[in-house]
């Protein structure tokens, strides 16, 4: 069984892959941090990295277990798809909040688009579903660093 086959039909490789793309938008959102000389910036990027940090624990947890039952994995929530306008990948030291902020939307964004691919790729197969729960589940961390971003820096006329 070649690494797809396996991805997409056994529970474990499937989440072992999750985890090693958590892991890799982890270290990502750490080395921004360390880069990135504004406090504010920093905030933000510890903030989402939290949220990120939270969610591969889920996953690390269900991996132990052997089940995604126990999850907390929530619906989809509807986004404003602000990264390819607003999203940034990557930081300089200079960054300031927006910065930071438009750097973590494209992360998680590059998350969701990970879990819904592999749903796509697996179409037919017993994790497809588990992919695209964890897809959605990420949607939340999305909508959260959205809203931030409006709140902030999107002027109403």
């Amino acid at each position: 069984m070649n690494e797809q086959s396996q991805i997409c039909f056994t529970l474990e490789t499937a989440l072992e892959k999750a985890i090693e793309m958590e892991n890799t938008i982890f270290s990502d959102f750490l080395g921004a941090i360390q880069a990135v000389e504004s406090t504010h910036a920093k905030d933000i990027l510890r903030e989402a990295a939290l949220g990120k940090l939270n969610q591969k624990q889920q996953i690390e947890k269900a991996l132990l277990e052997g089940t995604i039952d126990d999850l907390e994995l929530h619906v989809a929530v509807p986004t404003m798809h602000l990264d390819p306008r607003f999203g940034k990948k990557q930081l300089s030291a200079d960054a300031d909040a927006r910065d930071a902020l438009s750097y973590s939307v494209h992360m998680v964004t590059e998350a969701i688009e990970f879990y819904h691919n592999m749903s796509k790729a697996c179409t037919g197969a017993p994790m497809s579903a588990v992919f695209k729960r964890l897809g959605d589940e990420q949607t939340r961390l999305l909508q959260k660093l959205e809203d931030s971003y409006e709140a902030h820096f999107l002027t109403q006329n």
